[in-house]
């Protein structure tokens, strides 16, 4: 029975080593891209969905192939942008990878500039120094002073 424990240990130590996935069906390389793919149903093989600069857009790929392949029942990461009608009948693997690459790549551009255009305002902000965590806040000292 101890054994038992041990493995269990050892399974929560590496799940806790992983980095959080922020949607399913993606990861992120080493080197920072985020990637997703997505398992046929009933086979082995993997239809490859992309590499992407940011998580949005690998899950957004990931969520086309996943509702072609799955239909209305499956579980998406943005159900507000898929719907019923979108969905079209008994496309191939090659299809769905092609969908999904697509969306993956329109969100993709979409994010990249955006992100260039826009400076990020919590980027920007001054960050005080080191705040005092036990002090409750003041109305004087607002964030939201600009």
């Amino acid at each position: 029975m101890e054994d038992g424990g041990r493995e269990a240990d050892k399974r929560g130590k590496r799940r806790q080593a992983q980095p959080d996935k922020p949607y399913r069906g993606i990861r992120m390389r080493k080197w920072g891209k985020w990637v997703a793919e997505i398992r046929e149903p009933n086979k082995r093989s993997r239809i490859w969905l992309g590499s992407y600069s940011s998580p949005v857009a690998a899950a957004r790929a990931y969520d086309t192939a996943v509702f072609h392949l799955r239909g209305p029942s499956a579980r998406l990461n943005f159900p507000e942008f898929l719907s019923d009608d979108d969905r079209l009948p008994d496309l191939s693997a090659a299809d769905i990878r092609k969908k999904a690459t697509e969306v993956g790549s329109r969100v993709d551009a979409l994010q990249s500039s955006l992100s260039l255009s826009s400076p990020d305002p919590i980027r920007t902000r001054p960050v005080p120094a080191k705040p005092d965590l036990n002090e409750y806040p003041t109305p004087g000292n607002s964030d939201e002073e600009d």
